[in-house]
């Protein structure tokens, strides 16, 4: 029998081998592309065709989305910070809410609750507002307690936060309102004293916004403004607030809100100027009580409680009561729920 080799070298002389094994590996080299047609489109511009729709796999980077505004404030802890007006002062329910030790003054029915009830937050949720703070407070600590902004981290996700009512000193220019003698400002005398501490806050206010966004990058910081509290009607339960005063006292409560609001939308777009992942965001609680102001029949704010012992006033005077701290923790759940109104990075 011939072999295959003899049979080249009979029909093709000494060159057939050779030529064989070159036919062999352009053979080879041909297969791969006839069966892969990507392979074939590229080096042959044959075989091209629309992949189907199905067929199309995005680009994962362009895949990526902007997380939901409820997602964002929820991928990591929620903190609650602030004054009295976060602690829930006012707003007693229990023997322990009334704990004379407990000098923050952190209520079962402060706002707080409510909202950590609302979400599920990945990394869990912390209460640490106290009553009386101030700025200077909220950064070197008070009563005993450490610094609240050491309380937030990267990991945050969510701070509700109270803040300026005590640097404005608004307990001391209520006292003068209420307890009118005779070598006090008495009521509306004050506003001097107030537009300067306003102006230190305008000052001060900033710089705190920007280092809890600083030490908490990724987290939404609401912020809240202080509800109207008087109904500007006369006989206020007795608390010796003319309705003149108490018009004053509502406007101030009005530019100290607007103050609050101005500070959080610079530092919001600070924030996105940079494209960064949190923001800071603003609930407007002027209107919160209307309609349940001091001197109203359902009042959502405490008028005047004295100690008669001690003839003072307790500290749970004009703060809200447990009705008042429901709609304030509806104004935190509404925004979680809105958003800053633009993209979240």
């Amino acid at each position: 029998m011939i072999s295959p080799v003899s049979w080249l070298r009979d029909r093709l002389g000494e060159r057939g081998p050779g030529l064989a094994v070159l036919v062999g590996l352009l053979a080879l080299a041909v297969v791969p592309l006839v069966a892969l047609p990507a392979v074939r489109c590229e080096v042959f511009g044959a075989g091209c065709r629309e992949p189907a729709p199905g067929e199309v796999r995005a680009d994962p980077v362009a895949q990526r989305r902007a997380p939901t505004p409820i997602e964002a404030a929820t991928r990591g802890s929620y903190v609650a910070l602030g004054d009295s007006y976060s602690a829930g002062l006012g707003a007693e329910a229990t023997v322990a809410d009334r704990n004379p030790l407990a000098r923050c003054h952190r209520t079962s029915k402060a706002y707080y609750h409510e909202v950590a009830r609302s979400f599920r937050f990945a990394k869990g949720t912390s209460f640490w507002a106290c009553s009386g703070a101030t700025i200077n407070d909220f950064l070197n600590g008070r009563n005993g307690e450490p610094s609240q902004l050491g309380r937030i981290s990267a990991d945050t996700s969510l701070v509700t936060l109270s803040i300026g009512g005590n640097d404005v000193g608004f307990s001391t220019v209520l006292s003068g309102c209420v307890v009118k003698m005779p070598w006090s400002k008495g009521c509306t005398r004050q506003g001097e004293d107030v537009a300067g501490r306003m102006a230190e806050l305008r000052r001060s206010l900033p710089d705190l916004l920007d280092k809890i966004t600083a030490r908490a990058p990724r987290a939404r910081v609401v912020l809240m403004g202080y509800p109207k509290a008087f109904s500007e009607v006369s006989g206020v339960d007795g608390d010796n607030i003319t309705v003149a005063d108490q018009r004053w006292l509502n406007a101030r409560a009005y530019d100290l809100s607007r103050l609050i609001r101005q500070s959080a939308q610079e530092a919001d777009a600070r924030i996105a100027a940079r494209n960064g992942q949190g923001s800071v965001e603003f609930v407007d609680a002027y209107s919160a009580f209307a309609g349940h102001e001091v001197g109203s029949r359902h009042a959502y704010m405490n008028g005047l409680l004295l100690n008669l012992s001690a003839f003072s006033a307790e500290p749970r005077s004009y703060h809200p009561t447990i009705a008042g701290q429901r709609a304030l923790a509806g104004l935190f759940i509404e925004q979680i729920k809105k958003g800053p109104g633009r993209p979240l990075a």
